[in-house]
């Protein structure tokens, strides 16, 4: 995780990485941006379509995720108060969460719209796992980090099915690069696997391009093995993705990208099913938190302790 990330998110969240309290802290980046590319990711706009772009994570245990970093670009001379909403979403790996074969008959990787679907997000998010300004559980702030940043391509309209997939993008561009946090509320819980993670951001009167970072991963990022590379899709192309080196922007080789995000949370012991994963879960934060769940649902990001105990129960009993 990136030093400004970091004490964003420990600012935003009141997570003292210091604290021995903490020792099962879980934080995830991919690094700063390259300004090899700018991928629009966010809602329905006057004369736009929403556009999702997506980037993957893997958790090796149960994890409460209580807030995320992004950065990206909006047009020059933008106001930061022009960013008027948030929404995240996360998917599982294709195929979960997704009508594999399309049609009677064995399962297709390929698909009547796009090359390929494998190691894509699914075609549906995780319902439990949207979080939303506009609905109150997520709130965000925004930082101006440049008031000039280029990116050598983008992705905005350049999203087409096949056999025209290969638009090589939109060409570069240059603006405000910013840098927003975000606070779940509550946490998402997801258990141990493989996700995407997608961030949508409205801009009033203009557009948000979600920023490249390295692939692979370099520190200050958090390498890990299995990563993926960044997909897209806007509304005319759904349930489908598109890989935005591989299949949009094309070449020999083909480049493959990251996407600029960075993830806090804490991981809680347990395992779904199991007879004992409430008492292992919640004795497992407590003994985290020095003893006391308060400090656990506070830090968290839970309104109170049943509040953590609900959300709990309702991960062990899926």
């Amino acid at each position: 995780m990136t030093t400004i990330a970091r004490m964003a998110l420990t600012s935003i969240l009141g997570l003292w990485l210091v604290t021995p309290a903490y020792a099962d802290i879980f934080s995830f980046s991919t690094g700063t941006p390259d300004g090899l590319l700018g991928a629009l990711s966010q809602p329905t706009a006057p004369g736009t379509l929403e556009t999702e772009t997506a980037d993957d994570f893997i958790l090796s245990q149960a994890t409460f995720i209580s807030g995320a970093v992004i950065v990206g670009l909006i047009p020059p001379g933008t106001p930061l108060a022009d960013i008027s909403n948030v929404e995240v979403e996360v998917y599982h790996v294709f195929p979960t969460d997704s009508d594999v074969g399309r049609t009677s008959g064995p399962p297709t990787f390929p698909t009547a719209e796009v090359p390929a679907r494998l190691n894509s997000p699914a075609d549906v998010e995780i319902d439990d796992a949207t979080r939303d300004g506009s609905d109150g559980t997520l709130n965000f702030s925004a930082d101006l980090l440049s008031a000039s940043f280029a990116v050598q391509n983008t992705v905005v309209t350049g999203i087409k099915r096949k056999p025209d997939q290969t638009t090589r993008g939109d060409g570069p561009a240059t603006g405000e690069e910013v840098q927003i946090s975000m606070v779940f509320t509550p946490p998402i819980l997801l258990r141990a696997d493989h996700y995407f993670f997608r961030p949508e951001v409205q801009v009033s009167g203009g557009e948000f391009l979600y920023l490249s970072a390295p692939k692979p991963i370099v520190p200050p990022g958090t390498p890990f093995t299995g990563d993926l590379q960044a997909w897209i899709r806007n509304s005319d192309l759904v349930p489908d993705w598109l890989r935005i080196g591989s299949d949009i922007i094309g070449g020999t080789p083909a480049p493959t990208f990251n996407m600029t995000f960075s993830l806090i949370g804490a991981t809680i012991a347990g395992t779904p099913g199991h007879a004992r994963c409430r008492g292992q879960s919640i004795s497992g934060l407590s003994e985290d938190f020095g003893g006391e769940l308060d400090a656990a649902a506070s830090s968290l990001g839970f309104p109170s302790v049943k509040a953590l105990h609900n959300a709990v129960v309702a991960f062990c009993e899926e």
